[in-house]
């Protein structure tokens, strides 16, 4: 959604308030997509400071369904997200250009609200999400989910690459 800020900025101590809904669907992490499944309206505050200074205030809840680190299975986790943003509206558009990461929810003199809200979502991006903390994740041999029961497989095979080692020990047991 695209707010325009033209008002705010023609005069010092102007500010603009509103809800706005979000048009996120799903979100890009390092290639994968991550559907949105709750977002209320973002609460958007804009006020400008002076000297061409826009402070903008972002509130907004989120829902993104991501997977267990584990098991796999699809996790609710929600984003309570609150930023405060200073955008210098003096700067040219070649200067804004060079500074992209930190001004590309900045299209002209419009405030494009999903993509400030995409930015605070990617910089609080979980490390880990667990579906629950006891997760025994996947069996390594079948890829059976472990929390809906046994798979049966027998899980006390070594690696290969210990198998040396397995030999050495075998051969001072018999002795």
């Amino acid at each position: 959604m695209l707010v325009e800020l033209t008002k705010v900025m023609l005069q010092d101590g102007n500010t603009c308030q509103q809800a706005v809904n979000l048009n996120l669907k799903n979100i890009e992490v390092f290639g994968e997509h991550f559907p949105v499944t709750v977002s209320a309206p973002a609460e958007l505050m804009i006020t400008n400071s002076g000297k061409g200074i826009l402070v903008i205030e972002v509130r907004a809840d989120v829902q993104v369904m991501i997977p267990c680190a584990r098991c796999l299975e699809e996790v609710k986790y929600d984003f309570a997200l609150d930023t405060t943003r200073k955008v210098d509206m003096k700067l040219s558009a070649e200067e804004m250009d060079e500074a992209e990461e930190e001004y590309n929810f900045i299209e002209k003199n419009q405030l494009n609200v999903d993509k400030l809200v995409q930015n605070e979502l990617l910089v609080n991006w979980p490390i880990r999400v667990l579906c629950k903390e006891d997760c025994k994740g996947i069996c390594s041999r079948c890829g059976a989910n472990l929390n809906h029961g046994d798979c049966g497989c027998d899980r006390e095979a070594l690696d290969p690459r210990m198998a040396a080692i397995q030999d050495i020990f075998s051969k001072f047991k018999e002795v």
